[in-house]
């Protein structure tokens, strides 16, 4: 009897395995398929970019002069306003010119006695010349008077060269502007006494426009600069490659472009970087030397280049940047990139995303790489959300 009831026992549990076996595979076989998600891409397209950089720099002055004087004597007046402009050529300060207007009279008086000495000296060797043919008078007389001549001839010569001296030291005692500019302040007032090339300044003259910025650029930007433009990758348009834009000291852009002059040949050891110089206009004296600023210049143009919105490029645990892309099978394609710098919202791609791309922007939460997806226009899918 107990022997049966096992038997029985036996047969209803397989049975029962049986039954929920063949449940389980009706459950599996009725399943639906995994449904596409709703993305929204942004189909990529290569285009030319000109590629910028900001650098900064310091303003520094076209032309400094420093006013010094060239002769010694007594500041008699001061012949401009401090802080006004001065013309190239404009006296600045009368030094006493006593003392040069005698030496200019000294050495026209001495013009004219060397002119009377070779006008006697001369009539003197011409008549020993037709003496000495008829033996009246010897050879040595007619050789000291033939000298006396020509010694005549030379103080003739030293004295114009006094003259010409003496002449300069006169106008050098009215002091002139080399150069235009704005002029400072006066070191010195009328009654001091000044001498030829002293270490002081009596003022100095700045010339404002045009006006120089020099700007600091790092060796490797410039080395991978050049080495992009001699592979190909960026094309240097000389006509944009020289214009500089400035941005002021408060953000805001300064209305003239400038243009880029040249870089220096040779790295500063103790920054790493290079010099570059590029000129502008500054009518309004809105820059003055030694203001900080930063200028955006023109790198070159890159023909085909790729932009990713930065929403859609995530970072993996490696750090790599990333992006998810629709396949040619609608699925969710995983791709590692490689990029150079942001472009305003976009990052710009080197590598891992080509041209007719579809880039995920919306969506990015619910799927996963392989997962099948309904790819739509960005647009469309954020007014859907």
């Amino acid at each position: 009897m107990q022997r049966s009831r096992v038997v029985l026992f036996t047969v209803t549990a397989l049975a029962s395995a049986v039954a929920l076996s063949g449940c389980d595979q009706t459950q599996q076989a009725s399943a639906p398929a995994q449904q596409p998600s709703p993305v929204g891409v942004i189909t990529l397209k290569s285009q030319p970019l000109t590629l910028t950089k900001e650098l900064p720099g310091r303003v520094t002055a076209s032309q400094v002069a420093e006013i010094r004087p060239q002769v010694n004597g007594i500041v008699q007046t001061r012949l401009f306003t401090e802080g006004a402009e001065v013309k190239k050529g404009q006296a600045l300060y009368q030094i006493d010119p006593s003392t040069f207007e005698a030496q200019v009279a000294t050495s026209k008086a001495a013009i004219t006695k060397a002119q009377a000495s070779i006008a006697n000296a001369k009539a003197k060797s011409e008549r020993y010349s037709e003496l000495l043919e008829i033996k009246a008078v010897s050879q040595q007389d007619y050789d000291e008077a033939d000298a006396n001549y020509k010694g005549a001839q030379a103080d003739l010569l030293t004295a114009q060269a006094q003259l010409k001296t003496a002449q300069i030291n006169l106008n050098y005692s009215k002091v002139l502007s080399p150069i235009s500019g704005q002029i400072g302040k006066s070191n010195v007032t009328a009654g001091a006494l000044v001498s030829a090339n002293q270490a002081t300044t009596l003022a100095t003259v700045t010339q404002l426009d045009p006006i120089y910025v020099d700007l600091t650029q790092s060796s490797s930007e410039l080395t991978r600069l050049k080495k992009a433009i001699a592979n190909g990758e960026l094309d240097k348009d000389l006509a944009i490659h020289s214009e500089v834009e400035l941005k002021m000291e408060d953000g805001s852009v300064y209305q003239h472009k400038g243009t880029l002059q040249f870089s220096e040949v040779t790295v500063d050891p103790s920054t790493g970087s290079v010099t570059l110089r590029a000129e502008f206009p500054n009518p309004e004296k809105l820059l003055l030397p030694g203001m900080y600023v930063r200028a955006v210049i023109v790198e070159g143009v890159k023909n085909n280049a790729i932009l990713a919105p930065q929403r859609g490029v995530s970072r993996n645990t490696k750090g790599e940047p990333t992006a998810m892309v629709v396949s040619k099978e609608n699925t969710v394609e995983a791709r590692v990139l490689k990029t150079d710098r942001t472009v305003g919202s976009n990052w710009l791609v080197t590598s891992g995303l080509n041209d007719g791309d579809q880039l995920i922007v919306e969506g990015l939460q619910k799927i996963a790489p392989g997962a099948p997806v309904n790819a739509v226009p960005a647009e469309t899918a954020a007014k859907t959300q």
